[in-house]
């Protein structure tokens, strides 16, 4: 689903600040993601007028640079949120053929990115979810100017006698601020309707979209009780993120029922098997078959799996039979060492022993 972005100026009315312009100020999520590798921790750089901030950062569209100039304190936040996308996408891969590798400091994914896969659509999902995530917090902690503090509205169904009030994730602007910056560069592109590139297009954007709405949709109630003695007779509710943890669980299984299109005489992408239901706005889609990511291909940029770490009781996918492909694998012996024979002492510490132990490990060959 395309959404029009209103003009930042908007997305906070008390602050007055230049609108930024539609169309002016859009970036890929991939590009976000580049922004997470950058050096740009300087504390120097971040003083309100300074260019070399946003001069220093590659691959961003005369908009972009606009944005980011007016912007400068969302910048590290974005990077911010790209770090976390990366890690959680790690995570979440971690016992997959494919796991989230990161290439180098320029193309962060490698060739991988350049196939219309369900592992690009998670990525751009899981990147856009971390700076939403990233700017919402940023808000709440009074780290940037143009935001504060959830203004969302009181739930109906919250008790009357429960007080709505304290500082909450401002998941609205973070939202909305995502929106524009994550999706710049896409909705700046101006290739044929129905053409290939158009297609890679629409899917950027439904995963883009995808990510934001997990997490917007993920934040829910938090509540505090007051009372003597912790009596719980008064609650003071807020608005909280949930942990990024959730977010990440729940695109990863938008990933597995990931839906494979293909654009259609309209110039919109369509589904390939019309026996499915058509994603909604929640959904990660697809346009091409991902690679096997067995074998090591530059075309493709498939990392392959020799080498990787493997479970020889494991019927699923870090198992050994399906990790390695078929090829086998070698065994050795390594030492495992871990806190073991933990105490409590009072009042009030744990002290733990330190034991070591002689473990089997298997390698894909």
């Amino acid at each position: 689903m395309l959404i029009l972005i209103k003009p930042a100026s908007e997305l906070c009315p008390l602050q007055r600040r230049p609108p930024l312009r539609e169309r002016e100020s859009y970036i890929t999520g991939a590009q976000s993601v580049s922004l997470a590798l950058t050096p740009i921790q300087r504390p120097e750089m971040y003083i309100i007028g300074a260019q070399p901030l946003c001069s220093q950062l590659s691959g961003l569209s005369q908009g972009q640079r606009k944005l980011c100039q007016l912007y400068q304190d969302h910048m590290i936040y974005i990077g911010d949120g790209a770090k976390t996308g990366i890690k959680e996408c790690q995570y979440q891969f971690r016992q997959r053929r494919w796991n989230c590798s990161t290439v180098d400091n320029t193309s962060v994914f490698g060739r991988v990115m350049q196939i219309g896969s369900r592992e690009t659509a998670f990525t751009y999902a899981v990147s856009a979810a971390g700076v939403v995530n990233a700017i919402s917090r940023a808000c709440r902690e009074g780290e940037l100017s143009t935001c504060g503090c959830s203004r969302a509205a009181r739930p109906r169904d919250l008790p009357r006698d429960w007080l709505w009030g304290g500082c909450g994730d401002n998941v609205h602007y973070g939202y909305r601020f995502a929106r524009e910056f994550v999706d710049a560069r896409e909705r700046e592109k101006n290739y044929p309707r129905g053409s290939p590139e158009h297609a890679r297009t629409l899917m950027n954007l439904q995963n883009n979209e995808a990510g934001r709405q997990a997490v917007y949709n993920l934040a829910n109630v938090a509540c505090k009780c007051h009372g003597v003695s912790g009596s719980c007779s008064l609650k003071t509710c807020w608005l909280q993120l949930a942990d990024f943890r959730r977010v990440g669980e729940f695109l990863k299984e938008k990933y597995d029922s990931a839906a494979a299109m293909r654009i259609g005489r309209k110039g919109k992408l369509e589904l390939v098997d019309k026996r499915f239901n058509t994603p909604t706005p929640e959904d990660l889609v697809y346009i091409d078959p991902s690679p096997d990511y067995c074998l090591r291909n530059e075309t493709t940029g498939s990392l392959g799996t020799q080498g990787r770490l493997c479970n020889k009781t494991s019927e699923g996918m870090d198992g050994c039979e399906l990790m390695c492909c078929g090829r086998g694998y070698d065994q050795f012996k390594t030492y495992k060492h871990e806190r073991c024979h933990c105490k409590f002492h009072w009042c009030c510490y744990v002290k733990c022993k330190r034991c070591t132990t002689l473990v089997d490990q298997f390698v894909c060959k």
